[in-house]
């Protein structure tokens, strides 16, 4: 045998380089005959079990229900830590020393988080649940499923502080879904996905 023999697994440029220098590669795969490069190029789209699956163009009720619950509730625990800190911040007086304003701004901001968290993730919670619930009963899935689960988020969500306020969450929880709904729209003309 005549020089060392290099150990490289797989092909390509870099081992025809070395077969220059005068060396023998080695090939694991070699004598296998199958396309292993096939495993590690993955598809990007979605894989469906069933073909049914992958006919819909909609998340089921439970897929719904975690986004938006999640989405309300990470989005409401950094909104209210943000607020949280400025409070802390802005509560800090002169003689307090540097760990007890840590320490405001820790609790003030946990407290906060923790409260506007909650309070976007029941709000997220009832929407799915509203939003699902009428997909299922209407057997479509359009805008009006979307603005009346809006509509009913809003009055459900402050129905214990009477009418007139369960009236008004009502009316802004549809607007703001509606709005919603439109910008979507005009986001698809306009933006080239």
């Amino acid at each position: 045998m005549s020089g060392p023999i290099n150990f490289s697994y797989g092909g390509g440029e870099d081992s025809d380089h070395r077969q220059d220098l005068g060396r023998r590669t080695y090939d694991p795969y070699k004598d296998l005959q199958i396309p292993y490069r096939a495993i590690y190029d993955l598809p990007t789209s979605p894989e469906f079990l069933f073909q049914e699956e992958s006919a819909v163009q909609r998340r089921s009720w439970g897929e719904n229900l975690t986004y938006y619950t999640g989405i309300g509730y990470v989005g409401g625990s950094f909104a209210g830590a943000s607020v949280g800190l400025y409070n802390g911040l802005r509560a800090a007086e002169p003689g307090d020393t540097l760990k007890l304003r840590l320490n405001r701004v820790l609790n003030s901001s946990g407290q906060d988080g923790r409260r506007l968290g909650n309070r976007l993730g029941i709000i997220g919670l009832l929407y799915a649940g509203m939003e699902s619930g009428l997909v299922a009963v209407r057997d479509r899935d359009d805008w009006i499923n979307s603005v009346v689960a809006g509509l009913g988020t809003g009055a459900f969500y402050k129905a214990a502080n009477g009418p007139r306020s369960a009236a008004i969450a009502g009316a802004i929880g549809g607007l703001m879904v509606g709005a919603a709904v439109a910008g979507k729209q005009v986001l698809k003309r306009y933006v080239p996905i």
